[in-house]
């Protein structure tokens, strides 16, 4: 797998080695040695999986204190727009967001540390998004920040009128009342 960093420290977008031939293709999706020698110290404990249609945000979520969770996310099915909002108030990249196409046929994956927000766009008819974290969910400790704030300058593709969010994402807090690491 090729690890490439980008310009927030700590996020990844991997790329596996895919072998295609006429019956279809394999790849290894995620190996534990490998894995930890290039992003260390995150033990996963926990698969999810979502169905999305086309126009669904989701996001932008995270867990606070104890509860944070690294999240490493992948499409199986479709195509999303996903994003990470650094929310380490020490980073120099705080309050900076990394923005990355996964899709079924890219087959790439995105490493989202903790103290993150996180959060992905459907740009497909349906996507089946998984993912892998790192510690428990906690709805006590379950927070949201608003898609389209003005001062995370997100971009994206979608008209809001495009859109399906949650009840919950639509009462999310502007970042500027959000609790940061």
């Amino acid at each position: 797998m090729n690890y490439i960093k980008t310009p927030i420290e700590g996020v990844f977008i991997i790329e596996p080695r895919v072998f295609n031939d006429a019956r279809g293709y394999f790849f290894e999706a995620w190996k534990q040695e490998e894995f930890n020698q290039n992003i260390p110290g995150v033990q996963f404990v926990q698969d999810n999986e979502s169905k999305s249609s086309f126009g669904v945000l989701r996001g932008l979520h995270y867990q606070r204190g104890e509860f944070s969770q690294a999240k490493l996310v992948r499409v199986i099915k479709g195509r999303v727009l996903d994003v990470a909002v650094d929310l380490r108030r020490n980073s120099p990249t705080f309050g900076k967001h990394v923005m990355c196409e996964l899709s079924e046929d890219n087959k790439r994956q995105f490493f989202i540390p903790r103290g993150f927000a996180h959060g992905f766009l459907v740009m497909s008819d349906e996507a089946i998004f998984t993912y892998k974290v790192d510690n428990i969910y906690a709805p006590q400790a379950e927070a949201s920040i608003r898609w389209d704030d003005p001062q995370l300058g997100i971009e994206w593709p979608l008209e809001s009128s495009q859109l399906l969010l949650s009840d919950k994402d639509q009462r999310a807090l502007p970042f500027s009342e959000a609790e940061y690491f």
